[in-house]
């Protein structure tokens, strides 16, 4: 898959007090960077807890549901747009579906 953008996740996992999160979202990158996700099944292979919340919004818990990731998925492009990174706190904030 082709992940859009990378820095986004660099620019959270450098933030003061949230450097615990760069090995989980790295971890991740690297695994969905060369998944080839065609449907929801293929990425609960890799990522049991996902959710899907609609209009193509997943949410990933990363390091033991302590941030969440959502990003939306174009799976006939092979396509991973990141839309937000925070905490579980920032995350309970938004709508996920339509960040």
């Amino acid at each position: 898959m082709r992940i859009v953008s990378h820095r986004k996740l660099k620019e959270f996992f450098e933030t003061k007090g949230r450097e615990d999160s760069k090995i989980p979202l790295e971890r991740w990158y690297e695994i969905a960077e060369k998944a080839e996700w065609r449907n929801f099944s293929d990425i609960r292979e890799n990522f049991p807890a996902t959710d899907y919340v609609g209009n193509q919004h997943y949410v990933f818990n990363i390091h033991g549901n302590k941030y969440r990731l959502v990003v939306v998925v174009k799976f006939v492009m092979g396509y991973i747009f990141i839309r937000f990174v925070g905490t579980h706190e920032e995350y309970d904030s938004i709508d996920c579906a339509t960040i």
